[in-house]
C-alpha cells in the first residue's frame, strides 16, 4: 500500500506541473478572459489534488 501512496503522490505532483507549464504556455496564446479562466481552474484544479495528497498522509 505504501507505494501505491507513493505512486499517487508523485502522480499527483506530476499533474501539478504539467498543469502549471500549460497554463503558463496558454496564457501567451489565449485572450486575457480566458487565460484568467484557465488560471482560475488551474488553481481549483490544484487546490484539489493537494486535499487527496492530504487525504493520503493523515
Amino acid at each position: 500500500m505504501v507505494s501505491d501512496k507513493n505512486e499517487i503522490e508523485n502522480l499527483i505532483d506530476t499533474m501539478i506541473e504539467s498543469g502549471d507549464e500549460l497554463v503558463d504556455n496558454l496564457k501567451t496564446v489565449l485572450p486575457n478572459s480566458l487565460s484568467e479562466s484557465m488560471v482560475m481552474f488551474h488553481e481549483s484544479h490544484v487546490a484539489n489534488l493537494k486535499k487527496i495528497k492530504e487525504f493520503l498522509n493523515p
